[in-house]
């Protein structure tokens, strides 16, 4: 079995859609997600929970959200050995102490973060011991919908969702922004327009070299952000309890 330092594996990250027929073992599957429930937490309120989704009707019904207009899907939510869905999750707290607060926007915040932590370190983890994943945001293309499949309570939404599995392909590296671009010392720098020049025609190359399509950052952010973004998730939040105030 591979294992690679956390140095190591993080520097060489790549998203896998592609995955063998072979599935994870039990101890490594209950390993992973130890590792994930080590992450760091805010005010120690542990505002995650996971579900694991085994059901191949529900990991299809899932995989047909997760598609563009007239799609298929992401094909890999349900051929994946493994589909992890992780949610922000207040419902615990109501639980335990019925007047408290969940519904500030900072309780929000505080569950994006812990499931971001706690996502990374089970695919961190999983990287280093040979396998591979992908995240799945376009689960909240139908957030409502995906909540009913998952018979989620009020207090719990799902963010985003994980495959993993052993690797069956080998894709290219795609090309992150410079260190020069992100990393200021003391005060923001502003980019300047020859920098992102420079990384537009980085991310052009890799597009070229991977599939023959003509398309760079620009174009990236432009059909990602030039559009309403799931303008109906501010509506869901309201419904199941958070960002009211």
């Amino acid at each position: 079995m591979q294992h690679s330092s956390a140095l190591t594996t993080a520097l060489h990250h790549r998203s896998i859609r592609k995955f063998k027929d072979q599935a994870i073992p039990d101890e490594l599957f209950n390993q992973l997600i130890e590792a994930g429930k080590m992450a760091s937490t805010s005010s120690f309120l542990q505002s995650v929970s996971i579900i694991r989704v085994t059901d191949l009707h529900k990991r299809q019904q899932i995989r047909e959200i997760c598609g563009s207009a007239g799609g298929k899907g992401q094909m890999y939510v349900q051929e994946s050995p493994e589909f992890l869905v992780f949610c922000v999750d207040t419902h615990r707290h109501q639980q335990l102490v019925p007047e408290a607060q969940t519904d500030w926007t900072e309780i929000l915040l505080i569950g994006a973060v812990d499931v971001g932590i706690m996502a990374q370190n089970i695919l961190l983890s999983a990287e280093s011991e040979g396998l591979g994943g992908v995240y799945i945001g376009s689960l909240r293309n139908d957030i409502a919908q995906v909540t009913d499949i998952l018979a989620l309570p009020t207090g719990v939404i799902p963010l985003v969702g994980l495959c993993l599995g052993y690797p069956d392909q080998e894709p290219l590296q795609r090309p992150r922004l410079p260190t020069s671009l992100i990393l200021s010392e003391n005060a923001y720098q502003v980019a300047t327009q020859t920098d992102l020049a420079i990384y537009n025609e980085q991310v052009k190359a890799y597009y070229l070299e991977r599939n023959g399509k003509v398309f760079n950052w620009t174009e990236q952010v432009r059909n990602t952000l030039a559009k309403p973004v799931r303008p109906d998730i501010l509506a869901f939040l309201h419904k199941q309890g958070f960002a009211k105030r």
